[in-house]
This record gives C-alpha cells, sequence and structure tokens, in this order.
C-alpha cells in the first residue's frame, strides 16, 4: 500500500487536500491532508469516503449506444473506435448541414481541475462550435464586487482569525464550506462575534452563530444600504480610509443612503428596524469585520446590484485596514496559472454564437433558433437534474432529431437521454492541477489509481475526437501530465510572488504567498474602492427589488451537506431513505390544514414536484425551503429545478435559481 498527497475535485470553494490510500491499483482510504494550509486534515461527510465513489458498482466501463426512447436508459456496449467514428461523422453531417454552431458544447464544474475542467474548450473551439456562456453559478456575486474592487486580491479565508465581527452572509458554511469553520472557530475563542444572514434557520445560524437574522429573499442589497444609512448617520464610519481609499462615498451619502431609514429598509427585508440597528452597531464598532459572502443571494434578478452594495460594507469602516478585516466572496487563485495552455482561445473564430447555459431549456425547444441546435454533447455536468427550467430541459433533450453524447462517470439523468455514453474518469484516475476559489492554494493531482474498466479524461476524449475529425495538431497530441507542466511552470509568470514548484510537482499543498500589503492594493482603474463607478449602469448603486412570480410563497432550494448539485447521488449511504422534503412554517402549515410528514405539491408556472411536509419554524412564514438537487431516482420524479425559471440575473447573465414563488397543496 502506498499513500499519495492530492485534492477534492468537486465545486467546492476548499478544494481539500487528500491523502489517498492505494492498493492493488485501488483506492482503500480517504483521508484528509493536516498539511493542506486552508483545510488541514479534516473532510466533509461526502468526501471522507470518496473511494466508494471512484469504485462503486455503477460506474461506467465501456461506451455505450442507445437502444432504447430517449429516457428510459437502455443501451448497448459498443467499442471507443465505434464512438469515436460515430461522434465525428454525425459532428461532420451536422456541420455541413446546418453548420458548427449547430453543436453545442454542455458543460460546468464537474471537476474543478485546470486542464479536465477545460479539457474539451479547444476541440470545440477548433471545430467552430457554438460557445456556451458558463453562468449557472455565481456570475452576478463576481460582478458586483468587481464593480468595487476590480481586479484586486479577496482577503484570505485565514484572515478571519483576528476578526472581532465575522459575517456569514448568504453562507450555508456546514454545507458548503464548512473549513472555514475552522478560523470561525479560532476568531470565537479569542472573543469574536457571529453573525449569521440567511433567508432561513440553515444549520450555520442553529449551530455557530451569535446572532442570526432572516431576511425575505432578493432584499440584501436593501439591507445593506439601511447598514449603511445607519453607520453615516451614526459616526460609525473611517472617515480617514473613505477619504484615502474610496472613490464616491460622498455622492452615496448624499443621494441614496437618505432613502434607506430602518423603517424603510424594515419593510423591504422583513426584519425588525431594531435588529437592523444592533447590526449596523455591532458591525460599525467592531476593531475589524469579516464578511464572508456566500453565492445565494446573488440568484436573483437583482443578484450583481445586491453584490454590489455589500461590498460597499467594508468600505465604509475601513475593514482592510483592519488585522482581521476584511471582505471574502470568491478568490481568483486560477489567475496564478494560464490557462491558455489549455483553452488555446486563437482557435476561437471570430463571430461564433455564444449561448447561455442557463437557458437551455429553451434552446433546445426554440423553433426559430438559427441554426438549431442539432448536437449536444455534456460533460462534467448533468443538466437534466440542475438545469433551471426542468420541464423544459426534458423536453428538449427528448428531441429524437438531437444527437447528443454525454462523457460521464454514472449513468445520471442526462445520460438516460444521449444517444452515445462515454465513461469518465475520476480524478484519482487522471492528471490535473486544483486550484481554489476559497483559498489561496494550489495543488496537483496525479493518476494514482488504474482506469475503472474502459474510462478516459476529458483531455484523453478530446484527442481522440481530433483524430477522428483527421485534424493533425501537435496540440492534440500531449498527454494531461504535458498539460499539467505547462500549467506549473506558468505560474512563474502569472503570480507576483514565487512558488515551490517541485513541491507542486510532487502533488504536496503550495500556499499562494501574498503580499504584506495585499489587501490595501487595490486594482481599479482609480487606485480606490469604486462605489462610484461611471463604467457602470447606474454609476452609484441602488437597491432593485427581485423579480419573483405570482404564487403565495417564496421558494429557496438550498444546499444539502450530503451532496453536492447532483454529484454524489450514487452514493446509498448518503441518500438512503431520503424523500425530497420541503420546510414550511407552522403558522402556513395550519392556514393550509396541512399535515407534519404528509405529500404536498409545490407548483408554479413551470411546473410541480412532490415532497414530504416538514413543519418547523427554521422556515419563516411566506417561504418554503427544500435542501438539496435530488436525481430523478432519489426524487421519484421531477426536483426543486421543475420549479426554478431560466430567467438571468440584472448583470453578467447569472442563474436566478432562487428568485422563485410557489403555491403549496396537499
Amino acid at each position: 500500500m502506498q499513500t499519495y498527497p492530492t485534492a477534492c475535485p468537486y465545486d467546492c470553494p476548499d478544494c481539500c487536500g487528500l491523502l489517498v490510500t492505494v492498493a492493488d491499483g485501488k483506492a482503500v482510504r480517504v483521508a484528509g491532508d493536516p498539511a493542506h494550509p486552508f483545510t488541514r486534515g479534516t473532510l466533509c461527510p461526502k468526501m471522507a469516503h470518496y473511494e466508494r465513489t471512484v469504485h462503486h458498482p455503477g460506474r461506467l466501463r465501456t461506451p455505450l449506444r442507445r437502444t432504447g426512447k430517449k429516457g428510459e436508459g437502455a443501451f448497448t456496449p459498443i467499442s471507443w473506435p465505434e464512438a469515436i467514428q460515430e461522434i465525428t461523422a454525425r459532428f461532420q453531417n451536422i456541420a455541413r448541414e446546418y453548420g458548427s454552431e449547430a453543436i453545442l458544447p454542455y458543460s460546468y464544474a464537474g471537476t474543478m481541475g485546470a486542464v479536465q475542467h477545460n479539457g474539451y474548450h479547444a476541440f470545440f473551439y477548433r471545430l467552430g462550435a457554438s460557445n456556451l456562456l458558463r453562468t449557472i453559478c455565481a456570475p452576478a456575486k463576481s460582478y458586483g464586487v468587481q464593480a468595487v474592487m476590480g481586479k484586486s486580491f479577496i482577503t484570505a479565508p485565514q484572515e478571519a482569525q483576528r476578526s472581532d465581527c465575522i459575517v456569514l452572509w448568504s453562507l450555508s458554511m456546514l454545507a458548503t464550506d464548512i473549513h472555514f469553520q475552522h478560523d470561525v472557530n479560532v476568531a470565537r475563542q479569542r472573543g469574536a462575534k457571529i453573525w449569521c444572514i440567511d433567508t432561513y434557520e440553515t444549520q450555520t445560524m442553529a449551530r455557530v452563530a451569535d446572532e442570526g437574522i432572516i431576511i425575505r429573499p432578493g432584499t440584501d442589497g436593501a439591507l445593506a444600504l439601511g447598514v449603511l444609512h445607519i453607520l453615516l448617520r451614526d459616526g460609525l464610519t473611517d472617515e480617514d480610509f473613505l477619504a484615502r481609499y474610496v472613490q464616491g462615498w460622498p455622492e452615496l451619502a448624499a443621494q441614496v443612503l437618505p432613502r434607506y431609514t430602518p423603517e424603510r429598509v424594515s419593510q423591504l427585508t422583513g426584519i425588525r428596524a431594531e435588529r437592523i440597528e444592533a447590526f449596523a452597531h455591532a458591525y460599525g464598532r467592531a476593531r475589524a469585520t469579516f464578511i464572508r459572502l456566500g453565492s445565494g443571494f446573488s440568484r436573483y434578478t437583482n443578484g450583481a446590484m445586491a453584490a454590489r452594495l455589500i461590498a460597499c460594507l467594508p468600505a465604509a469602516v475601513g475593514a482592510y485596514a483592519a488585522p482581521g478585516g476584511g471582505l471574502l466572496s470568491s478568490i481568483s487563485s486560477s489567475h496564478a496559472i494560464d490557462r491558455e495552455c489549455i483553452y488555446h482561445t486563437d482557435w476561437r473564430q471570430p463571430g461564433t454564437r455564444s449561448l447561455n447555459m442557463c437557458e437551455l431549456g429553451r434552446i433546445l425547444n426554440d423553433t426559430k433558433l438559427a441554426p438549431p441546435v442539432k448536437a449536444l454533447f455534456v460533460y462534467s455536468s448533468n443538466p437534466a437534474a440542475t438545469a433551471p427550467d426542468q420541464t423544459q430541459v426534458l423536453r428538449g433533450l427528448a428531441r429524437e432529431d438531437l444527437f447528443t453524447v454525454v462523457h460521464e462517470r454514472f449513468l445520471t439523468d442526462t445520460a438516460r437521454y444521449a444517444d452515445i455514453v462515454l465513461p469518465a474518469t475520476s480524478s484519482l484516475e487522471a492528471d490535473d492541477l486544483y486550484y481554489s476559489y476559497g483559498n489561496y492554494c494550489l495543488q496537483r493531482g496525479r493518476a494514482i489509481v488504474l482506469p475503472v474498466g474502459e474510462s478516459k479524461s476529458n483531455w484523453q476524449v478530446a484527442c481522440l475526437l481530433a483524430q477522428g475529425m483527421g485534424w493533425d495538431e501537435p496540440f492534440f497530441r500531449q498527454t494531461d501530465s504535458d498539460i499539467v507542466e505547462q500549467l506549473i511552470v506558468s505560474t512563474q509568470r502569472c503570480w507576483e510572488q514565487p512558488l515551490d514548484l517541485e513541491k507542486l510537482r510532487r502533488g504536496e499543498p503550495v500556499p499562494l504567498p501574498l503580499a504584506k500589503d495585499y489587501k490595501l492594493d487595490f486594482r481599479t482603474p482609480s487606485g480606490k474602492l469604486e462605489i462610484w463607478n461611471p463604467a457602470h449602469e447606474p454609476a452609484l448603486p441602488d437597491y432593485q427589488p427581485p423579480t419573483g412570480d405570482a404564487a403565495a410563497f417564496h421558494f429557496v432550494n438550498a444546499p444539502d451537506p450530503r451532496i453536492l448539485d447532483s454529484s454524489f447521488n450514487e452514493r446509498e449511504e448518503l441518500t438512503r431513505s431520503h424523500t425530497m422534503e420541503l420546510m414550511m412554517h407552522p403558522e402556513d402549515a395550519a392556514r393550509l390544514h396541512l399535515q407534519d410528514g404528509q405529500r404536498v405539491t409545490a407548483r408554479n408556472t413551470r411546473g410541480q414536484a412532490a415532497f414530504t411536509l416538514v413543519i418547523t419554524p427554521r422556515a419563516p412564514q411566506g417561504t418554503v425551503v427544500s435542501e438539496g438537487v435530488w436525481s430523478h431516482a432519489v426524487a421519484g420524479g421531477m426536483n426543486t429545478n421543475a420549479l426554478t425559471a431560466q430567467r438571468l440575473t440584472d448583470r453578467a447573465g447569472g442563474s436566478t435559481f432562487y428568485d422563485v414563488k410557489v403555491d403549496v397543496i396537499g
């Protein structure tokens, strides 16, 4: 037996360091790596037995061709040469008849490794396929924060250990960012107070927070303005910091903040005025405030504006000048590497159309789209379960004239609709380089176990497809390891501080060093934090209400700690005996004459889904909550995305998964 260091590949800000023990070509044990500077040896329940996913009996082992109706899951095994020949022949025929833009790749973050996450990009650029706008997570949050901070470095999570006031804003930490709890606990032991702001009583609010604030969905920007109003009114702003480091504070103070009194903000947010006052005073009087900003608040039609307003809070109190203060939204550790090594964007053909992944249902069913999408290539994603407006997505996937290829580890909801299914490797079967969006760290992952069956990595299949198309570029003759080495070397020109490249090559976690004054190095056109930003409309941020639907209840589809989007649905010990649950406040349940544990249906104009009712005060009145994106096999039918909308955020074309209302019937 031998133990290897590697990294967790999943779409989580933590990117855990792993120690994987291998015997006879198989992983037999997965543990946390105590040498990782952020995850520090702990694992979430999903990764604690990652070997059960890697060697699960349900893993796909050979290419498959569909033999039944789409969605039935009836397939017969074929060889890799047969699969590649059929795919490339169909692509060539579609390109001749409709143009290459009739082919659409669809992927997201089934793996976060720089090679496998981006492994197909160059192939589809070279092919001339439609470009996919990968916006399903939180681009609105990034847009709003960058409107104020530009390309400035985001505050490192370990900084929070020295804070005396930590705000977990729209962050279900125990489900999506558990390693940050270590820093929170250190700060608490030193006397810090922990505030949690969310749309319902999450486990994080119940178990971690000293103070919890439940906000009406989609009104976070109004709360930020109310806090700024109180900070200004009560002399709690850092005027020296504002004068030196901030652009636009006088304009915001004079033109916007007077309208956001505690009383008005209470009406908008549903938070009592005295609670808004208490929070503002705690935030303004702290020595070093630290906001850890999640993503849920940005998945409304006003998401970018809300992020922009929240980003004004640390500017108002000078948090960046204090040890332990700042704002952590999403860290761009990917900037440490040159992803052009795998992208090859010079092959991207000018004028090629871009299609937004959040609108997949509309795209696949749009009879006026020219050219229509006639081929769909899905990898590292499961849109049949995870894309909004599930009814429309499934209708599109069921088209007999749509040639669909899915490269996957399991026969997912989407794979059941494929014409060709290709078996994919797990992260332990392929080389890669991992970066985090929740901490400053890089780590190499190696192929340390034998491939399951005939599984191949994303990059390997991209190279096979290029060969099948008759292309002879040397780029497609490289191995996964060749690309990883280029990425490692690229850190020397991409990161401003030197890294230990040999340590990185060995697969050990390597922290990205930061300059001593990085928090005050504001990389914006003005060199300051830009509350007033003429490059954005409006130049001064102001509250915008969400769009929502016309129905009785706000519907929050929150994360579940047992799964990640639809990943890990295959693990019976995580999903056994589970039914989709819908939390409802006791007074709402009594009004509707509903009983705890009964089957109910949530519905709106887009669709409906069945749930088991859980009556609990954790859900506020007027809001119902379901946790997790469950597969068809676990949910027993349509999941929460039967209810979500394809509408986009105010900026950056992001998803609006949370900007939803439903009616509930027994």
